[in-house]
Parts: structure tokens; sequence; C-alpha cells
């Protein structure tokens, strides 16, 4: 039976599945199939090239450098508030090396997951079939209003969680009868709608009517995906790894010792329940 890993986005509380993809590797634990939107697939590049660390250590050690989370990178660099040339350049390159070669030796089937702004639908970028993956997972990691959209595989693209905030039901589409799911929120959240962001999407957005509708339709996807998914994983039909306390990060946090607690905690919850999600991947 093939399984799939499908991880969702958060900005940095992606700090939570770091720990718990750190234990996965750290135990061997690997997947023929990943999935990922936003931070997520961003998280999945450090996994498929096996590199525990690599993920807390970029969003802990460089939150307060400026090259790579400012303001300033949105309002005067033309960038996103993350800086992604900063990110896939000098800090992959030579601070926190990315392991280029052992990505791209990765057997495991790799989706990222974007916001096509034109139809506001999901579009799915895969390893090997897209022009260009790591340009994929910086589309799909490109906030509203935040970052710049960004051109790749035909269409103008922005964050994937605007349109699919988990994937799931494209991994059970693409082969996976088992399925571990990593959420960044505890069980019971829901998103409430934020009506003073309509003005902003409507006015920034004019000329993508189909994406204005879909980010004013986030709050409602995002909550029908997560009582889903609540009881699929009552049902035993996929496994659901996520905070067990409310997460207290916000998208662009700067607290390094919240984000240091909150990459423990992931890898906390993937230690109690390594033997749980073995055991449900070889049943």
């Amino acid at each position: 039976m093939q399984s799939g890993l499908v991880l969702e986005g958060g900005s940095l509380r992606c700090l939570f599945t770091a720990g718990v993809l750190d234990v996965f590797m750290e135990a061997g634990l690997e997947f023929p199939y990943v999935a990922g939107v936003s931070a997520g697939a961003l998280s999945a590049l450090n996994y498929l090239s096996r590199q525990p660390g690599r993920t807390a250590q970029i969003n802990i050690d460089y939150v307060k450098d400026s090259r790579y989370l400012s303001m300033r990178n949105l309002v005067k660099g033309g960038h996103s508030i993350f800086n992604f040339d900063f990110l896939f350049g000098e800090l992959s390159q030579e601070l926190i090396p990315f392991d280029w070669e052992a990505f791209a030796a990765s057997p495991a089937r790799f989706v990222a997951v974007s916001t096509d702004c034109r139809t506001g639908e999901a579009k799915f970028h895969e390893k090997g079939k897209s022009e260009d993956i790591l340009l994929a997972c910086r589309a799909s990691g490109s906030m509203p209003l935040l970052a710049p959209m960004v051109r790749v595989d035909g269409s103008e693209c922005l964050d994937g969680g605007i349109a699919l905030p988990v994937p799931y039901r494209r991994a059970w589409e693409d082969g996976c009868q088992k399925l571990v799911v990593v959420l960044t929120r505890q069980a019971g959240y829901r998103k409430r709608p934020v009506k003073a962001m309509q003005a902003a999407y409507e006015r920034f957005y004019r000329k993508y009517p189909r994406l204005v509708q879909a980010l004013l339709r986030l709050e409602e996807v995002y909550n029908q995906a997560h009582e889903e998914l609540e009881e699929l994983d009552r049902q035993g039909k996929l496994l659901v790894i996520q905070p067990e306390v409310p997460v207290q990060v916000s998208r662009v946090e700067r607290n390094t010792d919240k984000l240091e607690d909150l990459y423990t905690a992931g890898r906390r919850v993937a230690f109690r329940r390594l033997d749980e999600v073995k055991a449900y991947l070889e049943a």
C-alpha cells in the first residue's frame, strides 16, 4: 500500500512541522509520496534532501535577519516579506547549504500546491514535471498582499493555502492509501472571517476576480477541510499529527523562544506517536 505525507502550511508555524519531520528523518521514516502547501512545501524540500534541523535553523537563526524577513523586502525590494531570493540564493548556497543532489536523487514523488491567480483554483506542481519545482515552492509560499505573484508552469500563482489548505484528497487521487497529515493548528481550531481584508483584496487584485473570490472563501474552505480531517482521523482513514495546545506563533513571528518551543513541541508529539505512525503504515 502506497503511503503519503501531506503537509499543511502556516508560515512560521511550520516550526511544528519541522520538529515532526526531523524525528521522522532520524527514525528513517520515508514516504514515497509527499505533498506540501506553502510553508509545508518549503519544509518538504529539507525532508526530501534528508537534512534534519535545516528548516528550524533557517527559521530560528535568520528570522531577525532583515535579509530574510522584513517588510522592507516587500516595500523597497519588490520581494516577498520573506525574501526568497536570499533563501534560495546566499542562504541555500553558502550559509546553510541545501543538498540539491540529495533532493534531486530522492525517489519520492513530490507535489507542491499553489493557487492559480486567474482561476482561483489549486495548481499542482510535481517534481520532475514542473518547469522549476523550487520556483513552484516559492509560489506556494507567496502569501497574498505580502508577496508578488510568481509565474510558474504557465500561470501567475500565489500561496497554495488560498485554494487548498490541505491536499489530502489529491494524495488519494494520486494513489495513496495510507496518509499521514501534519497540521500546524491544534484540534478544533477554526479560522474566523476577516472582513476588513475584503476591500484590500478587491483593490489589490481587481484584475483577478476569481482570486478575490477564493480569498473571500478562504476561511470557509479551511474550516471545512479541518472538519473533514478530524472526522477522517476519528474513522482511521488517515492519521493526523498536530499541536496538542493552541499555537501562539504568528505568521511572521520573530520571538525565537516561541519558535524554538514550537519546534520542540513538534518533536515531542512525533516522538510520542512514532510507534503509532509506524503501526498505521504497516497495517
